[in-house]
């Protein structure tokens, strides 16, 4: 006879929870860091950039635990971040946990969204879109490095020297 494994119900109730809490965090890591890196990828973040990326967050309701104003937070302390150098490594970090779930087409959607905030599609803009869809979704061509196809404009770096995982 096979042995069951019982589990109390606030025991399962509590796993549910804390996995979509760390959900929520991670999907809201990814979502401000792909937002950010295509906002500075033209060399300056724009204000529509930012509105358009709070406001597709909370419209679509993808991190529902968190306000505006938190996202918001996140989103300017994650710019910092990249500003300072630390590039590469903390995309990576970030956007990992989604890579290959669905949820990583979220991710990418806002991303472009955040790209077409301000109507000008910048060719670096579309080098940050690539690099972030060939880190979600995967690429044709895994032998290409990504160190090599983003640098950050403000700072010329490409995560190298900080930050890298």
């Amino acid at each position: 006879m096979a042995k069951r494994y019982a589990h109390s119900k606030p025991t399962v109730i509590k796993f549910t929870a804390d996995y979509l809490d760390q959900l929520d965090e991670e999907m809201m890591q990814a979502l401000v860091t792909a937002g950010a890196v295509v906002a500075l990828a033209d060399g300056h973040v724009k204000p529509v950039e930012r509105d358009e990326l709070l406001n597709f967050i909370e419209q679509q309701g993808f991190v529902p635990k968190t306000s505006k104003r938190d996202a918001g937070e996140v989103f300017d302390s994650r710019l910092r971040q990249l500003e300072d150098g630390h590039t590469l490594g903390t995309i990576i970090r970030a956007l990992r946990p989604l890579a290959g779930l669905s949820l990583s087409s979220t991710v990418v959607r806002t991303a472009e969204h955040v790209a077409m905030a301000d109507r000008e599609l910048h060719p670096s803009e579309l080098e940050a879109l690539n690099v972030i869809r060939r880190l979600l979704v995967g690429s044709a061509n895994r032998n290409q490095p990504i160190r090599a196809k983003f640098r950050c404009p403000r700072t010329g770096t490409n995560g190298r020297s900080k930050g890298v995982a």
